[in-house]
Formats: structure tokens, C-alpha cells, sequence
């Protein structure tokens, strides 16, 4: 078992990395002597909810798989289902699943009663390496991703990768888009540990999965420390990619692209633009186009089948924009990301009418 603790200024949380069996103790003491009130989708909770439930007694409220979940409509009637136990604001809520799980639970609880406690118990790749830890929660809304939210810090994360092994192929490589973004960000040597290693993690081996896990969360607590509510600058490098990725995702319909392979397009995207700048070497562009390629994840606009012309005006309500310029997260090369103070929309219109 490996474990860190977040600093979210006046929240500390663990975050932990091992078999979901050794927490009992922590999350028996979060459940405050009740069921441990369950946040989960019918998949998940059919796959591991007996799992959970061998551990303490659960009450599970279940919501639509994936992305759809993310929704006014889910997150009133998860409020609701809040509402009907009638949970006190020291009832502990956990969210038990993939990303959209974790984002809407977040958010009702946050929500709810202005906060219940939270425990992320994330069962894809994707969540356990980026999206439970940092405290951010969201739906979409107006046909836009991760339009309305908040900051809703968990108490506690806990990482099992043998919940990963009913994943299908799909999903783990999308997750393992988000596990690369961090070695372009900032670890160039996690980038090439996942060069050696990333074809070996894909098809199952546990300590790779762990190893990959706990670099990606290692990295975002320190991120996340640095810049806890996303204002001065340094938390947008967790972004790195994704103007382009929600602005693709948004495009092809909400829910049609996976996060994860909306990401992969965009980071290839972020360095062909950086090397058409004159920012980062053209070899380190191609370097990563290959490595993506390579591990079965789109790379190019024309494998999402999006129409391009609908990105700009997309990528203009980004939220790191400012000032109406649209900041990219861009990179001088491989580990060095920075966010950029804008870059030119014309600029940016005939980087997209060129890009493959």
C-alpha cells in the first residue's frame, strides 16, 4: 500500500494506492457506524459492488454509466436520493466508478446541505490516475463539457488496480492518455519509463499499473498544492491538451469520444502547434504522435470525424481563457509544458484547417 497526503490548504486527504481490502479500517471509520451510502453505476456495482459490500454495508444509489450521467437531470435526482435518506451533513458519500461518477457525485455532495463527505473509490484507469484527486466536480451543460461546478475536496482516495482488470480495452487506453499527459507536463522520464513500459501495463501487468497510478497522482497532489482552486496559472498545466480535447469532445456530441482519446488528439495537437511556433523541437511532436499511435489511441482530427470548423468557436468559452485570447497549454518540448498568454485566433484557424 502506498500512500500520499494531499495539502488542499485547509483540507488534508489521503490519497492511497493498494487492494481496496486494506482500507476497511478507513473507510468503516468515515461511515460513522451507518451504511456507507454508495454512489455507482449499474455496470461498476453489478462487476465489484459485492466486492465493496464484503467490506461494510453499503446503501447504493445508481446512476447512468459514462458520460450521459453528467447531466442536470442525474444530478437533481441524485440530490433527491440525498434528500430522501434524509443524510446529515456528517453522512459520508462515495463515489464508486469512472470519471462521470466521481464529477457528479462530487458535485451533488458539495451541493448537498453545503457538504457531506466524500470518499472517491475510482474503478478506471482514467479516474484513478487523474480524476479523483484535486477536488474538482462538474456536469456539462449547454452542450458544453464540465460547464457548471465546483471545488469539493474528498476525504479520502483510494486507487485498487485489480479494479481495472474488467475494464475493457477501450476505456484503459483513454485512461492511459491521461497517465502520458503527465510525463509531457513536467516528468520526461515518466514519458520514457511509459515508452519501455506502457504496452506491458496495457495488457494487465499489475505493477506496472500501480507504478504508472501512483507517478500520475504523485504528480497531480503536487500540481494540485500549488494552485488548489485553479487561479494562479499552475494547475492549468493539468489542462495540457485539453482545449483542443472538450472543444472535440463538444463537437462529435458529449459522450460520443471518450475523455481520454478527445486528450491523446489534443496533446499531438498542443505539440504540432508548439513546433509550428517555433516553441518545441518537430522530433519530440512526432515522438509522442508515435507513442499514442502506437498504444491504438487517435491522434488526428480526421479519426474523431468531428468538423473542424465547429472547434474554434468552441475553444473560445475555454475556461483558461482571458481577456477573449485563448491560452493553450503549449510546450517547448517533452516535460515542459507552460500555459501560454494567447495565441492569435488566425493563427489558431489555419493551424486547424492544416492539422491532419
Amino acid at each position: 500500500m502506498k500512500s500520499l497526503t494531499v495539502d488542499a490548504g485547509d483540507e488534508r486527504y489521503d490519497v492511497l494506492v493498494g487492494r481496496l481490502e486494506d482500507c476497511r479500517s478507513r473507510l468503516v471509520a468515515l461511515a460513522r457506524g451507518r451504511p456507507l451510502v454508495v454512489v455507482s453505476e449499474p455496470k461498476v456495482w453489478g462487476l465489484h459492488g459485492a466486492k465493496l459490500e464484503a467490506l461494510l454495508p453499503c446503501d447504493p444509489i445508481l446512476v447512468p454509466e459514462g458520460e450521459p450521467a453528467k447531466d442536470w437531470p442525474h444530478l437533481r435526482d441524485l440530490i433527491e436520493a440525498f434528500a430522501e435518506r434524509n443524510l446529515d451533513r456528517q453522512t459520508t458519500v462515495a463515489a464508486f466508478g469512472g470519471g462521470s461518477v466521481g464529477d457528479l457525485t462530487g458535485l451533488a455532495a458539495g451541493l448537498f446541505k453545503r457538504g457531506l463527505p466524500l470518499i472517491h473509490l475510482p474503478t478506471t484507469l482514467l479516474a484513478q490516475a487523474d480524476s479523483a484527486v484535486g477536488g474538482k466536480t462538474a456536469i456539462d451543460a449547454l452542450g458544453q463539457k464540465n460547464l457548471v461546478g465546483m471545488f469539493h475536496q474528498p476525504n479520502l482516495v483510494v486507487a485498487d488496480v485489480s479494479l481495472l482488470d474488467t475494464l475493457d480495452p477501450r476505456q484503459l487506453r483513454a485512461g492511459y492518455a491521461e497517465v502520458v499527459k503527465y510525463g509531457l507536463i513536467r516528468h520526461e522520464a515518466l514519458f520514457e519509463w511509459l515508452e519501455d513500459h506502457g504496452e506491458k501495463l496495457l495488457a494487465g501487468h499489475r505493477e506496472y499499473r500501480e507504478e504508472a497510478v501512483w507517478q500520475s497522482v504523485a504528480a497531480k497532489a503536487r500540481t494540485v498544492e500549488a494552485d488548489i482552486t485553479d487561479r494562479n496559472g499552475a494547475r492549468a498545466l493539468l489542462n495540457f491538451g485539453h482545449t483542443f480535447a472538450h472543444a472535440l469532445e463538444s463537437a462529435a456530441g458529449l459522450g460520443t469520444l471518450l475523455h481520454g482519446e478527445a486528450v491523446a488528439v489534443g496533446m499531438v495537437l498542443a505539440f504540432a502547434l508548439s513546433a509550428e511556433l517555433g516553441l518545441c523541437p518537430h522530433g519530440d511532436s512526432a515522438r509522442v504522435r508515435d507513442h499514442l499511435a502506437g498504444l491504438g489511441l487517435p491522434t488526428t482530427i480526421a479519426e474523431t470525424g468531428v468538423d473542424r470548423a465547429a472547434l474554434l468557436p468552441l475553444m473560445r468559452g475555454d475556461k483558461k481563457n482571458d481577456a477573449g485570447a485563448i491560452r493553450f497549454v503549449l510546450t517547448r518540448g517533452i516535460g515542459d509544458a507552460f500555459l501560454s498568454e494567447g495565441v492569435e485566433e488566425a493563427k489558431v484557424a489555419a493551424f486547424l484547417d492544416r492539422a491532419a
